[in-house]
């Protein structure tokens, strides 16, 4: 079952494009990661699945219930961590969470402070007080308080630092692994690698790829190191790309039949070689190519 079902979702801001006939499927309980640079459409389609703003055509159903109109019954079970946190500057932190908590019928109070402990957020503290990255928990906490079947994240981790992040990653997962259903946005490729089953990738406004993040990695170039002994290996072979050799090491990509590559290896006097998958950020490059 979809969580999320998106279909041929278009924005135009005026003359000004926003996303174009976007379509793709969450699945319940899995972690979605939707990559691409700024500009590329991300934050748009989050501002259209909570019904912010209106689709110039297309449709998208979340809970299985239509985004144009059903919106705030939708919201209820979500979670929104925006890119960009703005508040009221002289509240403190907890009467802003209370406020936050006001607007959902369960009471939020222990899971509030709970919440709060975790991310290591100041209850008492003014808003104004608040480096970008506290003002971030408390979003992460606004987020969650209300213990949401839908999460939406937009840009997560910006302001957070390594520690915080590794705390809000392993929150996301316990999350999930209650049931809760994570839709990922991020430009840092990293992230989404290790925190998300399947990865949608937007560029320019446009869909280019949906799939698991495995069959993304094998079904795409393979990253190939050879240190030679004697000379430097043309490797003048259909699949071969981006050959660079340096001191005797040369670095290339290859897609295609591996054994053809292979076969090549046993012809040249080789020291070292090592075959290996490409990150997620060298296949995201290969889509913006």
């Amino acid at each position: 079952m979809n969580v999320i079902e998106v279909n041929k979702l278009t924005k135009y801001y005026g003359k000004s494009r926003g996303i174009v006939d976007v379509s793709f499927g969450v699945e319940e309980g899995e972690i979605f990661g939707f990559i691409g640079p700024n500009g590329a459409g991300k934050s748009t389609t989050i501002r259209l699945l909570l019904s912010l703003i209106h689709p110039t055509s297309g449709d998208a159903r979340v809970f299985g219930k239509d985004i144009a109109k059903e919106g705030p019954t939708i919201r209820e079970q979500i979670g929104y961590l925006p890119s960009e946190v703005f508040y009221y500057d002289d509240m403190k932190v907890i009467d802003l969470l209370k406020y936050s908590a006001s607007f959902y019928p369960c009471d939020c109070e222990e899971r509030t402070r709970e919440l709060a402990s975790l991310m290591e957020l100041e209850l008492n503290r003014r808003i104004r007080d608040l480096s970008y990255g506290n003002r971030k928990k408390v979003g992460i906490v606004q987020g969650l308080l209300h213990s949401p079947k839908l999460v939406l994240l937009d840009e997560p981790t910006a302001g957070l630092d390594p520690l915080m992040q590794r705390k809000f990653f392993d929150l996301i997962r316990d999350e999930n692994k209650k049931g809760v259903t994570v839709f990922f946005s991020s430009h840092i490729l990293s992230e989404v690698q290790r925190l998300c089953n399947r990865v949608g990738i937007i560029r320019e406004g446009r869909m280019v790829e949906v799939s698991d993040i495995r069959t993304l990695q094998q079904n795409n170039t393979k990253k190939i190191r050879v240190n030679t002994r004697y000379g430097q290996p043309a490797f003048d072979l259909p699949g071969v790309t981006n050959v660079v050799t340096e001191n005797g090491t040369t670095q290339l990509f290859f897609r295609g039949d591996i054994n053809l590559i292979l076969r090549y290896l046993t012809t040249l006097n080789v020291d070292d070689v090592s075959i290996e998958e490409p990150t997620l950020e060298e296949i995201f490059m290969h889509y913006y190519e």
